[in-house]
């Protein structure tokens, strides 16, 4: 027995209010599911992808990144001096010094991407030239010689949403680098 008030779709499915035609339902069945595939393929094809920022992501333990002991620039990069040098130091603001580092790189779930430490020679870039990542340079300027420093680099200044090979798009990187020499321009 249909009791007053109640429909049903189907055999034996009772909902509460006014009859409901099984095509009418069929109708915003479809509708709905037109409108959820709308919406996510609207999210999906967003130009602006997600971007993790350094202060909400978690750090593998293992590469000991201490925020709270880091320094933060203005462009978003990290930096930390683990050891400080005595020697000439990579100058701030000016360009056209030749740097040798030692260094190594993780992603911040402790894969290594990249590392120098056992090359026959350090690491070779000039300043000024972006012959490197902006996050690399800008964490190697105002170390000294026999520095050891560890660099946090934000998406923007790594390899942003291309990524390589070995680094995921929008990518935080973490690298720890030796400054072993440095050559200031005669001028």
């Amino acid at each position: 027995s249909r009791g007053a008030g109640w429909g049903y779709i189907g055999r034996s499915s009772p909902i509460r209010g006014p009859s409901v035609s099984r095509s009418l339902l069929k109708m915003r069945v479809r509708l709905l599911a037109a409108l959820l595939v709308s919406v996510v393929a609207t999210a999906c094809l967003s130009a602006d992808p997600f971007v993790p920022r350094i202060e909400d992501v978690t750090f593998d333990p293992s590469l000991g990144v201490n925020l709270a002991a880091s320094t933060k620039t203005a462009s978003g990069l990290y930096y930390r001096d683990i050891t400080v040098g005595s020697g000439d130091s990579v100058r701030v603001g000016a360009d056209g010094d030749t740097v040798f580092v030692r260094y190594q790189g993780w992603l911040r779930n402790a894969v290594k991407f990249d590392d120098n430490t056992a090359a026959a020679n350090p690491f070779r870039f000039v300043t000024g030239l972006q012959s490197v990542i902006d996050g690399f340079e800008e964490g190697a300027r105002g170390m000294k010689t026999g520095g050891v420093r560890q660099i946090i680099i934000p998406p923007a200044l790594g390899y942003g949403s291309s990524g390589t090979a070995s680094i995921p798009p929008n990518s935080i990187l973490v690298f720890n680098i030796t400054l072993t020499r440095v050559g200031v321009p005669v001028t």
